[in-house]
């Protein structure tokens, strides 16, 4: 069933990217130290019973109130499970977690999902016990197997408690320099929070490369390199990011909306935003309008 779960299909998920698993009984289904290379973003919540597991060449034995970061590409191999195995698994797409990391307030938790190492810290009771909350809400809504309405909005809630929730965990029981960040990542890491915050005004490459005194074309490379997207790919998600929150939670007119996010004019943000989005500003608000009449 891990095997199963950790390199499921999650382009083909009614969520596009994510998808929550809570076993409540592992039975073992595959032969003693059988390996495999785990293709998705992975956290793992202990709540019962003991794992061991080994990731490249650390074994951890896990147990209750444990929580493991697994990173994509791991190579896997279970070598132990003992009765009455219960926990909690969330996978998702490289590109559902950037999704998610453009407010500033996440950029932390971005730290988990670059990592080329996996990460094991033991909780304690309260912070175990908010997270498997947070995982139980993220099961129950995926479990509705809507993405209209307020189950949409359920969605994207509980995926950014857990993003939270991470944040306060890394910054609780990890340092910077434990993580052993190399140098590229660490230039992500600087460019995705210079990017949370001037977003709304600079839409340049040569902006952020700058702020980071490299080359527009070496940010580009490894921004392509550990993501797998562009760097202008990233810099329009996080300007349609805002722009929807603008067009859902204020008054402001598709104008002032385009002079707030530094358009020269409402038509080159129309053009913008209904290019990455197959859909005119306008329309989008009259469609959020819409979803909240009917909730």
């Amino acid at each position: 069933m891990i095997n199963e779960f950790l390199n499921i299909e999650l382009n083909e998920s009614p969520y596009h990217g994510l998808q929550l698993c809570i076993i409540k009984k592992y039975m073992i289904k595959m032969p003693s130290y059988e390996s495999f290379i785990v293709n998705n973003f992975c956290i793992l919540l202990m709540k019962s019973g003991a794992l061991k597991i080994q990731l490249k060449d650390t074994i951890h034995d896990l147990s209750a109130q444990d929580l493991l970061v697994i990173p994509k590409n791991s190579f896997l191999t279970l070598l132990a499970v003992e009765d009455k195995l219960k926990l909690y698994l969330v996978a998702f797409t490289a590109e559902f977690a950037t999704q998610n990391c453009f407010r500033k307030e996440l950029v932390d938790a971005f730290y988990f999902f670059i990592a080329k190492f996996s990460l094991k810290i033991t909780l304690d009771q309260k912070d175990f016990l908010v997270l498997s909350l947070i995982y139980k809400l993220i099961y129950f809504v995926r479990k509705e197997g809507k993405l209209n309405g307020i189950e949409a909005e359920l969605h994207r809630i509980s995926f950014n408690l857990l993003l939270y929730e991470l944040r306060s965990i890394h910054a609780k029981y990890t340092s910077e320099a434990s993580l052993n960040f190399s140098r590229k990542e660490r230039v992500l890491i600087q460019f995705f929070t210079i990017l949370s915050i001037h977003c709304k005004k600079q839409h340049s490459v040569k902006f952020y490369a700058g702020s980071l005194f490299i080359t527009a074309g070496y940010l580009s490379k490894i921004v392509k390199h550990i993501t797998g997207k562009p760097v202008k790919i990233l810099i329009a998600e996080s300007i349609i990011t805002e722009a929807k929150n603008l067009l859902e939670d204020s008054q402001l007119s598709v104008a002032d909306i385009a002079e707030e996010l530094a358009f020269s004019n409402a038509s080159t943000f129309s053009v913008f935003f209904k290019r990455h989005t197959s859909i005119a500003p306008s329309r989008y608000r009259t469609n959020a309008i819409e979803r909240l009449k009917n909730q």
